[in-house]
């Protein structure tokens, strides 16, 4: 009899201390997991030049897609959406981006540099890309690029 005595208490003792440790890593049944979607937050940058180590930086915006457009960028839900409407996502690269089929750029040439750095559905992301204007890198951008 003691020993089951013995036992209950340091079975209870146990649980005691163990419980809150336990139960943080275990989750009750039909509880949401904290997130449903993969980690989508990017930083862009643009800046003139000729590429990002030589551009003179002029604005820089974070965005994050899931699982609502949010971030510093001022159409983060159009930018979304043109990320999302890319055939492959970012697998494929945001030189995927096609110009509008109505811009018309002079041929003035004032290097514009881009970036995006940053994880995409989970994946790391970095791409450059200069552009030959301003309004170059806005028909190809969009939504995207207009900050």
């Amino acid at each position: 009899m003691r020993n089951t005595a013995r036992w209950a208490a340091t079975l209870g003792l146990t649980a005691a201390v163990c419980g809150p440790l336990t139960g943080a890593a275990v989750a009750a049944p039909g509880a949401a997991p904290a997130s449903l979607y993969a980690s989508s937050a990017l930083v862009l940058t643009t800046g003139h030049g000729g590429d990002a180590a030589t551009a003179t930086p002029e604005r820089a915006v974070t965005l994050s897609c899931a699982p609502t457009a949010s971030g510093t960028h001022p159409a983060a839900a159009r930018a979304c959406a043109e990320l999302r409407g890319l055939d492959d996502g970012l697998d494929g690269g945001l030189d995927a981006l096609k110009p509008a089929g109505d811009a018309l750029c002079t041929e003035v040439f004032d290097p514009v540099v881009v970036t995006v750095q940053g994880v995409w559905q989970g994946k790391r992301v970095s791409y450059e890309r200069t552009f030959h204007n301003a309004c170059a890198r806005d028909a190809v951008g969009g939504g995207l690029f207009a900050f």
